[in-house]
């Protein structure tokens, strides 16, 4: 049994294709077909069932978790030992929801890479769901997550970092949206909507809350990212409901605050059975110092962000 066999069984299992795991993984369908027999002898027993639809024998499922877990580990071996000469190489495969890239990461990245220019980040933009799977099948390190109310993945640790209100932003160059300062959903449902793609948990809440209130979003545009909701609602075509971070550094967009109240929680997210590498912590340890200073400026502000770690290293954050 080989790693090289283990990650094509992988490749297969995740995208239940031998014709495109071949191409994820860059070798010949015959080759990777071939490696998956040889797998299969050895063990004594088929791991797929090779018929009009790819899936997986009893013993494929008892030995996917295994497999994955195994490639992850030799990952991290040789991770582990090139960072622990003093982080001077290695990477950090990093997930963020859209808003939290904008938010938060951006300028979390920018302090990271000063720090430690050698070691290679790699971030993956993305809602929480994908985001959530991308860490079970170890496809990332760590990633910023929503935790939903049913909560998130129990192979996941998690570790809260903030609670965000939502708000309503609208281009300050046009007058208020209402001159209390605050509106209700029904309220709200008179303006045209701007909203993010399908797959972000920021829709679901918006949408969610509408149906709580009984009430029809006349949508004007949907299917962007953040930046383009954010820049579509400055120019004017209609309003979105968004996180209070992303009021940060925007002056042209104006703060309506919803009632009743929607908040969402901020997690840290990780494998549970994966220890975190060196670069990871790092990591970890620069985004506590970015909430810090986040915290001390939004005391000042006019957001409603509760920054909810008290962690005081990376370590510690990540369990």
């Amino acid at each position: 049994m080989t790693l090289q066999q283990l990650m094509y069984f992988v490749a297969v299992a995740n995208v239940r294709s031998f014709t495109r795991a071949a191409d994820q993984v860059g070798v010949a369908q015959p080759t990777l077909s071939r490696a998956l027999r040889a797998l299969e002898d050895e063990l004594g027993a088929p791991l797929i069932n090779r018929g009009s639809a790819v899936t997986l024998t009893p013993a494929g499922e008892a030995v996917l978790p295994l497999a994955r877990r195994m490639i992850a580990d030799s990952d991290m071996v040789r991770t582990t030992v090139a960072e622990m000469v003093g982080l001077r190489s290695g990477r950090v495969r990093v997930g963020a929801t859209p808003s939290l890239c904008i938010g938060v990461l951006s300028d979390v990245l920018r302090v990271f890479h000063a720090r430690h220019p050698e070691i290679a980040v790699e971030l993956a933009e993305d809602g929480s769901q994908p985001l959530e799977a991308a860490l079970v099948q170890g496809e990332l390190d760590v990633a910023l997550v929503i935790v939903p109310p049913d909560g998130v993945d129990p192979t996941l640790h998690t570790a809260p970092l903030l609670r965000e209100r939502l708000s309503v932003a609208s281009p300050r160059a046009r007058r208020p949206l209402t001159p209390r300062g605050s509106m209700t959903v029904a309220e709200l449902a008179r303006h045209d909507l701007v909203m993010v793609r399908q797959g972000y948990d920021l829709r679901e809440v918006t949408l969610r809350a509408y149906a709580v209130a009984g009430a029809t979003p006349r949508i004007a545009v949907e299917g962007g990212q953040m930046d383009a909701v954010l820049r579509m609602v400055e120019a004017g075509t209609g309003v979105a409901v968004v996180p209070d971070l992303t009021f940060i550094g925007r002056p042209r967009l104006r703060r309506t605050v919803l009632n009743p109240a929607i908040h969402r929680t901020v997690a840290l997210a990780r494998r549970a059975d994966i220890a975190p590498t060196p670069a990871v912590i790092a990591f970890a340890d620069t985004l506590l110092e970015h909430m810090s200073d986040t915290s001390a400026s939004l005391r000042e502000g006019t957001t409603d962000v509760q920054v909810l770690h008290r962690h005081r290293t990376g370590r510690e954050l990540l369990g």
